[in-house]
């Protein structure tokens, strides 16, 4: 037999059982969705709402056999879901625990495949009246450790009486990365702080509510009528956060892009995608999705930091005639 003839021959058996396999997973989990069609759930974090809406209505364009539900729920519930098979796709705040990756290895799990999308901010918002709008993190931990109750206690000018702060939801990835991040993982500790069930009930109690501050992603702040992404949200103020023990106009930072970037504002979180998908169906097809160029440009458009791609810092003066 000729050699190259032979070579692919097995190079088509090789395929050939491959594919066979593929199917063999695919038929014994029930599923028949692939990489670009078919119909799946998956999990994320309510407070990414916004950005995986618009990205999996770019992506069910591009791919018009495909059906994609997301499943807006708090972080905790999200990874539940995913240890217990319901879903292979989950967008959250962190990657997973050691535990956690042990649990799906022992169903089986070998591949389990954790990816960051994009960076955001934790915003610290307050009523619009509010000029009270430099904090430390310092003052923002002894709030949450009930600590400091009153606005005095911090600005001794201030005449709004209790500080009210308010979370999207107490299983939320805002209310854990809180107490990990800001708490060095002690409890939330506050009589005055209270938690509703989704990011846009944050913002509408804050504009309602003249001595509460409320705390929520930053892509939820993102005004769409600025292409520029350095405005926020115009019936709200957005607090500047300090790492140093006295917060001033100079030393705190807002959630922008270029602040995230450089690190200055402090309170950064990673967005992760976590992947469980063993037949590479349709749940790895909108994860290597959220990667790509047009994905990544969507997060870049929506104040957040991309993960990947090359971004052009430029710095520009502006002088008045």
């Amino acid at each position: 037999m000729n050699k190259n003839v032979y070579c692919v021959l097995i190079g088509l058996f090789i395929a050939t059982f491959a594919l066979s396999s593929c199917d063999d997973k695919r038929k014994g989990s029930g599923r028949t969705d692939t990489h670009s069609s078919g119909a799946i759930s998956f999990a994320s974090d309510e407070s990414f709402s916004p950005i995986i809406d618009e990205e999996v209505e770019i992506f069910e364009h591009n791919t018009p056999k495909a059906k994609l539900t997301p499943i807006y729920t708090n972080e905790s519930e999200a990874v539940k879901m995913l240890l217990d098979e319901k879903i292979f796709l989950a967008i959250t705040s962190r990657d997973l625990t050691k535990n956690e990756r042990n649990i799906l290895k022992n169903k089986g799990y070998k591949n389990i495949r954790s990816f960051p999308i994009a960076y955001d901010g934790l915003a610290l918002i307050v009523h619009k009246s509010n000029t009270d709008t430099c904090i430390t993190v310092n003052d923002i931990a002894r709030i949450l450790k009930g600590e400091v109750k009153k606005w005095d206690e911090i600005y001794p000018q201030s005449k709004r009486g209790d500080i009210e702060v308010i979370f999207d939801n107490p299983k939320s990835s805002t209310a854990r990365y809180a107490a990990d991040s800001i708490l060095g993982g002690t409890p939330i500790n506050s009589p005055n702080i209270q938690a509703v069930d989704k990011s846009e009930e944050v913002i509408n109690y804050v504009e309602k509510t003249p001595n509460a501050i409320g705390i929520i992603g930053s892509n939820w702040l993102n005004d769409k009528r600025d292409t520029t992404n350095v405005t926020f949200k115009k019936n709200i103020r957005v607090m500047s956060v300090s790492r140093m023990q006295t917060a001033t106009s100079y030393n705190s930072w807002k959630p922008y892009q270029y602040y995230i970037y450089n690190d200055s504002y402090p309170l950064i979180r990673t967005i992760y995608g976590i992947l469980t998908d063993r037949i590479r169906g349709l749940p790895w097809g909108f994860a290597n999705f959220l990667t790509s160029p047009k994905a990544q440009l969507v997060i870049f458009q929506s104040s957040l930091l991309p993960a990947y791609g090359d971004l052009t810092v430029r710095k520009v003066n502006v002088t008045k005639d």
